[in-house]
């Protein structure tokens, strides 16, 4: 009998009131928004309308206390949009987060090998 090798798989969001606030996608928009410096050029990036980053941005700023990304309207120079201080800091802690529990799935599964057929 062949060795089957599973691995695991699994993606961590934060929720306020069983609504999705942060997690990888909206993650990388602000990622995306810190490295251009705006979120029409973050929208392009990942194949989204403006309207929707727009909108996700909106959501993730209302559910936090500073605001984590803030835009300037467009005019004779362009608009642009930064992620605070604050924001940078939660995209840091939600990737220390999903590497605590990328490690948490690689040794649960390691521990859990003898119960699998």
């Amino acid at each position: 009998m062949q060795k089957t090798n599973f691995t695991t798989n699994g993606k961590i969001w934060l929720e306020v009131n069983n609504v999705k606030v942060l997690g990888p996608g909206r993650v990388e928009l602000l990622e995306r928004i810190n490295a251009s410096g705006s979120i029409r050029q973050a929208a392009f990036q990942m194949e989204m309308s403006y309207r929707q980053a727009w909108n996700l941005i909106k959501q993730i700023n209302s559910h936090f206390t500073i605001p984590v990304v803030m835009s300037h309207r467009g005019g004779k120079g362009g608009g642009n949009a930064i992620v605070s201080q604050g924001g940078l800091e939660l995209i840091k802690q939600f990737h220390a987060l999903q590497k605590k529990f990328e490690l948490f799935l690689k040794q649960n599964i390691a521990n859990s090998e003898h119960l699998i057929p």
